[in-house]
């Protein structure tokens, strides 16, 4: 039968690639290799999952053995992979070595670590997986008070559900706003004031120079944008019970650079997912398509069945439609296609009874974003249409 597909990763894209490879592909061995036990479940949820009261077991939504049988692949499970043989086309696993036809590496990102003062570093938590999620879940104490780092995408949803949850929630970011890097001021100034609405305490334009402990409790010192010189006398200080730290991802590159591959922001890609070496692709959060990294659910899922059909023999370049991206924030849910980077334009804005609608176009007219906020999302369907239209 010959050497099998090898994916490297099981999180949403190594599982979505190896779905749709089975659909076209009826005969070729899969091979899965796991750092953790490789069960099939929703990273998009871990932020929304306290609210509901979801346990890390009742996340999983198809154990590994289950889904591997569903698609008759083999899942290599609490392996780590020690290097990548690009001329010997093998994997070298910590007990095997296993040979590939294609080897596609989907391994995810790592959340970016803050460089902090204090001795209470390992109490700040990250939620990238279901494993980080457990110990966060297990480190929740009832009505604590979590402060969270970050008033990001993930930081903002976080926060959300944390305050549904029961939990009380102060959020510290450099920024000026909330998701400053992804909607419109307008849009970021509307999430604030919902979120404060709920309960969420905002600490913007600040940054956190180090965590102390304080008995049983964490002593967060903040210090104004820019002022990390600042004498200990001149922070603002806050008392809270655990730190979870949502600053971002950096996709894992570390494998890849050790067998050769180009590496940039993320691992090098051409318009197919296809490395710099032979039968070597890269998907997902660690992957750099055209220049970029989008780490959420859309591209991944375009760039998963473009691939699938270029390692069944009909090579297919990755087009991206139109993505909009949700920010799962009941208290103001949100959904936007940022402005582009390099086309000038403006942005102009609707508000109705609990809604905020505004669109990017163009100095010809033409729209090239949107941001919904509230009600409005109802609105995401006739946008996508409008912009595929007008794109």
């Amino acid at each position: 039968m010959g050497a099998p597909l090898v994916i490297v990763g099981t999180g949403l894209a190594g599982w979505t690639l190896a779905r749709e490879f089975r659909k076209l592909d009826p005969n070729t061995p899969i091979v899965l290799v796991s750092r953790d036990e490789g069960a099939f479940y929703s990273k998009p949820m871990l932020s929304n999952a306290l609210a509901g009261g979801r346990s890390p077991a009742s996340l999983v939504t198809t154990p590994a053995a289950a889904a591997a049988e569903a698609i008759q692949a083999t899942v290599l499970a609490q392996r780590e992979v020690a290097r990548i043989d690009t001329v010997a086309r093998t994997v070298v696993l910590d007990d095997r070595v296993v040979p590939y036809r294609a080897l596609v590496l989907a391994v995810g990102a790592d959340p970016i670590r803050l460089p902090l003062q204090g001795d209470a570093g390992d109490r700040v938590y990250s939620v990238n997986d279901l494993v980080d999620y457990g110990r966060f879940h297990a480190a929740l104490t009832t009505g604590a008070h979590v402060t969270l780092l970050g008033a990001g995408l993930i930081g903002c949803e976080f926060a959300n559900d944390l305050a549904v949850a029961g939990y009380q929630v102060d959020v510290v970011d450099l920024a000026p706003l909330p998701l400053g890097r992804l909607v419109p001021e307008r849009a970021g100034r509307a999430m604030q004031v919902a979120l404060s609405a709920a309960g969420v305490g905002f600490h913007l334009g600040a940054s956190v120079r180090a965590i102390h402990r304080d008995g049983a409790r964490l002593v967060v010192e903040l210090v104004q944008a820019g002022s990390m010189q600042a004498e200990p006398a001149q922070c603002r200080r806050l008392s809270t019970d655990i730190v979870l730290s949502a600053v971002g991802l950096r996709p894992r590159t570390a494998l890849a650079l050790a067998a050769g591959l180009t590496v940039d922001r993320g691992i090098v890609v051409d318009s197919a997912l296809r490395t710099n070496a032979s039968d070597v692709y890269a998907l997902g959060d660690c992957a750099q398509v055209g220049g970029q990294v989008l780490p959420y659910v859309l591209p991944l899922m375009t760039c998963a069945r473009a691939l699938a059909k270029t390692l069944t023999g009909t090579p297919t370049d990755v087009v991206y439609p139109v993505m909009p991206v949700a920010v799962k924030t009941p208290a103001f849910p949100l959904s936007v296609v940022p402005a582009p980077q390099g086309i000038e334009g403006d942005w102009s804005f609707l508000e109705s009874d609990g809604g905020l609608e505004g669109h990017f176009k163009d100095h010809e007219g033409r729209l090239q974003g949107f941001v919904l906020g509230g009600a409005a999302t109802s609105r995401r369907a006739a946008l996508v249409r409008a912009m595929g239209q007008t794109v």
